[in-house]
């Protein structure tokens, strides 16, 4: 039996986007059924103009360069590596509803549910992680 992953995502700057990303593959890597659950700023992360622009804090942006040295993937590499993986990505309803926000402004292949979409399967995770 596999693994269960549930991760919410409710930060959205360029370094939240790679801890959650590289979460969510690694653990689909080894069979985990993941899913994240984007609220609030976290939906920066799935939406499909702001995860290709993530800007790096001031301060950080030597992080570039060591990203580029390390062969990191960027953020919509991610994003498409992840979805190809079968992790599952749910963009908040209430949020989107206040943010004003449709699933047409998020990547190909999200999901729109509220909190009970999420619970139903967080209940049975074996870990669950908040960024």
């Amino acid at each position: 039996m596999s693994k269960k992953v549930a991760i919410i995502s409710a930060n959205g700057e360029i370094f939240d986007a790679y801890k959650v990303f590289n979460i969510a593959t690694a653990a689909a890597a080894t069979d985990a059924e993941v899913t994240i659950f984007f609220t609030f700023e976290g939906l920066n992360l799935i939406h499909k103009d702001a995860h290709k622009a993530l800007p790096l804090p001031a301060g950080k942006e030597h992080f570039a360069e060591g990203f580029k040295k390390a062969n990191v993937p960027t953020v919509e590499e991610l994003v498409q590596m992840a979805k190809e993986m079968g992790v599952r990505l749910i963009a908040c309803q209430m949020t989107m509803d206040v943010m004003n926000l449709k699933e047409e402004d998020f990547v190909e292949g999200i999901e729109v549910g509220g909190a009970a979409t999420f619970l139903d399967f967080a209940y049975d995770a074996d870990i669950t992680l908040t960024f």
